[in-house]
């Protein structure tokens, strides 16, 4: 058997995603061939670029203009003509793409980003593979840019994306719950004292995790200008300039980190996180039984995650940063509350997402 574990490098999310499958098969015993491809890969040099770059400008720059297409893209009478663009378009620029999914006749594709799931499907309906398609959809929310005829299964993060991808005519038989897919080392306990040591701050202060996202934007600085007493881990993902210009802040109480490969660490030593809230962060904060303050949420999918969370209870979302600390000295004083968020987030974390999706393989 052959397996293809794809992805698309537009933010991390989806990468990791792939990754923590791509692990959990590997690592599972089964007789197959694993493969784990980023999909742009195998596209024109400049389409590459263009499409982690456009989105990174979009989103840093313009997110309203971002928002509009997410938006635009999902209103249901122009469907069949995206498709129609989308078709056109990923067959001009993905040509390699294609030409490697017929060569290597996987039997099985498991994809957690729809540029993967469009060129898939799009093979398989002109009976040009035979493969069975997984699509692994990474937000709580469902946009249609998600959904392609030929797609075998469909596996989501919640009963709330569940019942939304039903209501968008994916048959109920195709669509499984599992969670979105984390690493298992983010369900593994934690010593917070051991953690909090090796990093360098204080073993018994209340401490916040600020997550910058894989991009380092939004108001970083002013963040952490605003929650002076507070004891900080702040990551700066792959942003170099941001983790150059929060050097300054760093302190006895404040520690700043650029890329790390920790973050179950990073979690685990940390009694709240302010964050993004994509759709992997988020599951990894569940998954580490960590409550959530978002910011700076990107109009489409972050936002639509925010929705989606509310109905749970999980998040604190639409406090301003100003607002920041006393959300945080109410969680620090008030223990039943604390354990109350703790709870909820207990109720909507899915640690076994990779093995549930592993399951769908037959043996």
């Amino acid at each position: 058997m052959k397996v293809l574990v794809v992805y698309a490098t537009a933010g991390a999310g989806h990468r990791k995603a792939a990754e923590a499958i791509y692990d959990g098969l590997k690592s599972s015993g089964r007789n197959a061939e694993i493969v784990l491809a980023d999909s742009l890969d195998y596209t024109h040099p400049l389409f590459k670029e263009s499409y982690s770059g456009v989105y990174t400008l979009l989103i840093s720059k313009a997110p309203w203009l971002w928002g509009f297409f997410f938006g635009l893209l999902d209103i249901s009478v122009l469907r069949p003509l995206v498709r129609v663009i989308r078709r056109v378009y990923n067959g001009v620029n993905a040509g390699r793409f294609h030409q490697y999914l017929e060569k290597e006749k996987f039997d099985y594709i498991i994809s957690t980003h729809f540029l993967g799931n469009e060129v898939s499907s799009a093979l398989k309906r002109a009976g040009k593979i035979q493969s069975k398609i997984i699509s692994v959809v990474t937000d709580f929310d469902v946009h249609s840019i998600w959904l392609g005829e030929g797609i075998d299964y469909y596996t989501v993060a919640s009963d709330w994306t569940q019942r939304k991808i039903i209501s968008l005519g994916v048959p109920e038989n195709m669509v499984y719950l599992t969670g979105i897919p984390t690493h298992e080392k983010f369900s593994v306990p934690k010593n917070v004292s051991e953690l909090r040591e090796k990093m360098g701050l204080h073993k018994d202060r209340f401490t916040v995790l600020l997550a910058t996202g894989s991009f380092g934007i939004g108001p970083i600085e002013e963040i952490i200008n605003e929650l002076k007493g507070f004891q900080l881990a702040v990551i700066c993902g792959h942003n170099k300039k941001l983790y150059e210009r929060l050097n300054k802040f760093s302190s006895e109480l404040v520690k700043v980190f650029g890329l790390v490969n920790n973050m179950d660490e990073m979690m685990g030593l940390s009694d709240v996180m302010i964050t993004k809230p994509g759709g992997l962060s988020i599951s990894e904060a569940l998954v580490s039984g960590l409550p959530m303050i978002f910011f700076n949420a990107i109009p489409g999918q972050e936002t639509n995650n925010i929705n989606v969370l509310a109905t749970y209870g999980v998040g604190i979302s639409g406090c301003s940063v100003a607002q920041m600390p006393a959300q945080l000295k109410k969680l620090e004083s008030s223990p039943a509350e604390y354990t109350s968020l703790k709870e909820k987030i207990k109720s909507l974390a899915r640690p076994n997402a990779v093995k549930d999706i592993i399951r769908i393989i037959p043996q």
